[in-house]
């Protein structure tokens, strides 16, 4: 199973969609790693600079509705390729959210006020933070500040996760 903690990016903004993503113009590649370069290069958030503000992070914490728009696989796979292999955020789009579990990677959707909670004690810090499957919580830790926020994912997720994907779940259990 994959590790999922590490350094946080935090993404201020609700509907990031799948074109901001990965822009369309880079859906003409035939490997994950050639999508590396092009992660979130047309995303507009204040202060953001996908340049330099990426690298690093394998985190992000973001507001609702993320990763809206086209159903398309190659926003998580640019994600995976990042080694960005956990979301969280207030909402995800439905098939997004899906395409997350299917490659292995966790969707993790907490209430609004838990998500301002992170943004307000913990954005524009050092931040990062663990996810616990078995005990269904998210360490997060900033220097002396430290916070442990209940998550939940269904049974079958969990599963997809645990197995590394979809593939490898069924490649187990069919």
């Amino acid at each position: 199973m994959n590790r999922f903690s590490g350094k946080v990016l935090f993404l201020d903004r609700s509907d990031i969609n799948t074109d901001e993503i990965i822009p369309a113009k880079y859906l003409t590649e035939i490997s994950k790693e050639a999508l590396k370069p092009y992660l979130l290069e047309d995303l507009s958030v204040e202060g953001f600079d996908p340049a330099g503000d990426i690298s690093g992070c394998r985190v992000i914490v973001t507001r609702a509705n993320f990763g809206c728009g086209s159903s398309r696989e190659h926003a998580p796979w640019a994600l995976e390729v990042n080694d960005i292999r956990m979301v969280i955020a207030e909402s995800f789009a439905r098939i997004f959210r899906q395409n997350m579990f299917n490659c292995g990677m966790l969707a993790i959707e907490l209430p609004p006020d838990a998500i301002d909670k992170l943004f307000i004690e913990f954005a524009g810090r050092d931040t990062t933070i663990e996810a616990d499957l078995d005990a269904g919580v998210l360490r997060v830790v900033s220097g002396d500040r430290q916070s442990e926020i209940p998550f939940s994912i269904s049974d079958f997720d969990r599963a997809l996760v645990e197995a590394g994907g979809w593939l490898e779940f069924a490649d187990k259990n069919y």
